[in-house]
């Protein structure tokens, strides 16, 4: 991509458009209005919105339609039963259009063979299908809790290593992986990395966090950022912060 520049309507200085473009901006909530308030708000800001099972479950496909207005859209609805109810869905999905779709590697093989089958059907531009390793809320204690192997950084690995050869377009990751998966399934793997907090922003409850800087030089191709955007008495200007700290780190796209 070449660089083109946004200049912020309230005077900030340029930002390269792609640094703002690695950024979904994620919309917990289940506020139809609030979540379109803050579409059109940071339309040109970031590369696109988030929405999960919160907003999904409360406004349903129509809902979605109505907040996304065009933008990119990442539909984070998990996918996680037998095959053929997941190629169902995923054929279901993509008439909404992602850009991103995202299903759970731990559902196996043939259930990530079946929606890529089904995306691959479709009529429209597929998605790039993205699995789930883990949680990003989860850490050590909560894998064995769960009767899963560990460390938690093997067991990502794992699911990655089976989302690739079940033929998914990638992964998304906590930052503390991205090396670790970008060394392991390659340059053309995609990385959607969450638990992005600039140094500003309160953790929350995520456990395993990185500065947006930091995961972008790590190897992440996208960002999902949402408190540290959604929370802020004025959530445009934190988007363009986060912009201006990625342009403006060493090596970054300024």
């Amino acid at each position: 991509m070449g660089l083109c520049y946004i200049r912020a309507m309230t005077g900030a200085k340029d930002i390269p458009s792609n640094a703002m473009e690695r950024i979904f901006v994620a919309l917990d909530t289940p506020d139809l209005a609030r979540a379109a308030r803050l579409t059109r708000a940071l339309r040109g800001a970031v590369g696109g919105i988030k929405v999960g099972k919160e907003l999904f479950t409360a406004q349903g496909p129509d809902g979605v339609r109505a907040v996304s207005g065009g933008e990119r859209l990442f539909l984070d609805l998990k996918f996680h039963d037998i095959p053929n109810t997941v190629a169902g869905a995923v054929r279901a999905a993509v008439h909404l259009r992602p850009f991103i779709l995202t299903l759970h590697a731990a559902g196996g093989r043939a259930m990530m063979q079946a929606a890529r089958e089904a995306a691959e059907d479709a009529e429209t531009q597929p998605p790039r299908l993205i699995a789930i390793t883990l949680l990003t809320s989860l850490d050590e204690g909560d894998l064995e809790a769960l009767g899963q192997r560990g460390p938690v950084r093997e067991q990502v690995k794992r699911l990655a290593t089976l989302a690739r050869d079940s033929g998914l377009d990638g992964a998304v990751c906590s930052p503390h992986e991205i090396e670790a998966l970008r060394a392991l399934c390659g340059p053309d793997f995609t990385l959607v990395v969450p638990g992005i907090r600039p140094v500003w922003a309160a953790t929350g409850d995520q456990k395993r966090v990185m500065a947006p800087a930091e995961a972008l030089a790590a190897g992440a191709d996208y960002l999902v950022i949402g408190r540290p955007i959604t929370g802020q008495a004025d959530p445009l200007a934190a988007a363009r912060k986060i912009a201006e700290e990625i342009a403006a780190a060493p090596g970054g796209m300024s």
